[in-house]
């Protein structure tokens, strides 16, 4: 991008999502993202169960093996590509992605706690099986979860009692649309400047014809919760509402979506594709900062009125539901 304009979107960007936000996603938003029966192929260190969706698997395979190794850490970038080299290895095609609020020089050091960060690490971490959807029914996000939760617990320092888990197990709090929602509004409205945030979702994401003319394909790309037949989807345009523009500035929030179509789930308007061919983050083609400007002119009168900000503005794999 010439310069003037590289500039002028930081700017729209700096206005539109406050906090540094970064997002790790499975794959492209046509592509798929794969649920493997034996994480043990990845040579996790005593994986909570067989079954994993391949993002999360890979990830964590890379990431266990740097902070392993004495030598030099990981860039972003070397990440990225090592978790596509392990992805194709494993003959699936998915390419990952980094999205970023921010350009960031993908060069420097992979981490989800940087070094000048010293508040409280907070996280919401969502696993979906849909138990008993025929079909639908996946195997391995619940032991993604589990997975993801040791690794921030073991190598991040996030404390359990900062941890907040939904799954469909029985045990922890119901993935359901409002209650994934309201775990994402907690965790914005507590978290301040120098504060740290994680949050992983591992389960089906889909694709819903888009409802307000924001999106260039035409769909929107959505969670789909638990509930979904009954409560719907969540659209990115929600996620975007809920969870990114009212971030704290000074806040860094880090997202791992391991779900199909979720390379824009998040609406950032920057991004890194590991596809061997990009080498430096750059403004996603066509993106467009109006919507985003006029939700976070709204979301400033709103909160000088005294209003909810967020509620008062809310307007499966190959099966993953397109409508």
């Amino acid at each position: 991008l010439p310069h003037s304009t590289m500039e002028d979107a930081i700017e729209q960007a700096k206005k539109t999502i406050p906090a540094e936000i970064h997002m790790i996603s499975g794959c492209r938003d046509e592509q798929t993202s794969a649920d493997v029966s034996n994480v043990n192929s990845f040579q996790l260190p005593d994986p909570a169960g067989r079954a994993g969706g391949a993002l999360t698997s890979a990830l964590l395979n890379v990431t266990y093996k740097d902070e392993e190794d004495t030598g030099k850490d990981l860039s972003f970038q070397e990440t990225l590509l090592r978790v596509r080299d392990q992805l194709k290895g494993k003959g699936f095609s998915q390419i990952p992605q980094l999205s970023s609020s921010r350009p960031m020089d993908i060069s420097k050091k992979f981490d989800i706690v940087p070094d000048n960060m010293h508040g409280t690490r907070r996280a919401v971490m969502i696993g979906i099986n849909y138990v008993g959807d025929n079909p639908g029914e996946l195997r391995g996000c619940h032991h993604d979860v589990l997975n993801m939760k040791k690794y921030i617990m073991d190598v991040h320092g996030f404390q359990e009692e900062n941890i907040t888990v939904l799954m469909d197990d029985g045990e922890h709090i119901p993935p359901t649309r409002e209650n994934i929602l309201g775990a994402y509004r907690k965790i914005v409205a507590e978290s301040e400047s120098g504060d740290v945030v994680f949050c992983h979702y591992s389960g089906h994401g889909g694709k819903l014809r888009d409802d307000n003319g924001d999106e260039e394909d035409g769909f929107d790309e959505t969670l789909v919760p638990r509930d979904y037949q009954t409560a719907g989807q969540i659209r990115d345009d929600a996620l975007y509402d809920t969870l990114v523009a009212p971030m704290k500035a000074g806040v860094f929030a880090t997202f791992v979506m391991d779900c199909c179509h979720s390379g824009t789930v998040l609406d950032l308007p920057f991004n890194f594709v590991a596809d061997g061919e990009q080498e430096e983050m750059k403004l996603q083609e066509g993106f467009d900062f109006s919507p985003l400007l006029a939700f976070a002119a709204a979301y400033m009168a709103s909160q000088q009125a005294g209003d909810d900000p967020v509620s008062g503005l809310l307007s499966a794999c190959g099966a993953c539901l397109i409508q």
